[in-house]
């Protein structure tokens, strides 16, 4: 999930605070259990919604917001303070990246057109750690329209190994050619 650059920076904001802190855990947890709370549709729609009168939202953000950790509540409510509520939206998200990126994880999405057993993804995860220098995670899916072999996307990046990905490539190829002049446009 492509998180926001408003999100990504009030995220690394609380990850670097609690760190600098020692409670990185405790808001880590924190976070989490506002995620869910904030998750149900009437919730999100009651929060982020237009309708709501912000003084309603501070009172039931409030409630919510009791049993976390002192960082967790100050920082819920400099958004409130400084309008920017919609950061909690994402913030779960924005947040587990920003810890995976501390750990030197990054995460792939590796696309085959059948299942791949627990070996193959295991061997693929190893080969793609090597490579990269991180710990990789992959979440697999089954694309059946790339016929065999494998693409992968971790990062920036993606790996298309796949026959559909090398059939394209080569079509690209072939319209990028220059034709070949056998003449000057006389006859001989």
């Amino acid at each position: 999930m492509i998180v926001d650059p408003v999100t990504t920076r009030w995220a690394e904001a609380l990850f670097l605070t609690a760190q600098r802190k020692g409670v990185l855990e405790q808001v880590s947890q924190d976070v989490e259990s506002l995620t869910a709370a904030l998750s149900p549709p009437a919730v999100r729609a009651f929060f982020f919604g237009a309708r709501t009168d912000l003084s309603a939202k501070r009172e039931k953000i409030k409630a919510l917001t009791d049993t976390l950790s002192e960082l967790t509540q100050n920082f819920v409510g400099l958004l409130f303070d400084k309008r920017r509520e919609g950061v909690l939206q994402n913030l779960g998200e924005a947040f587990r990246q920003r810890t995976l990126i501390e750990r030197g994880v990054v995460e792939g999405v590796v696309e085959t057109p059948r299942p791949l057993d627990a070996a193959q993804m295991e061997e693929l995860t190893s080969k793609l750690s090597q490579s990269l220098g991180k710990q990789v995670q992959l979440e697999a899916r089954t694309s059946p329209e790339l016929v065999a072999g494998v693409r992968v996307r971790v990062g920036g990046q993606m790996i298309d190994q796949s026959v559909s990905g090398r059939l394209a490539r080569l079509r690209q190829k072939l319209l990028d050619s220059p034709l070949p002049i056998h003449g000057t446009g006389t006859a001989q």
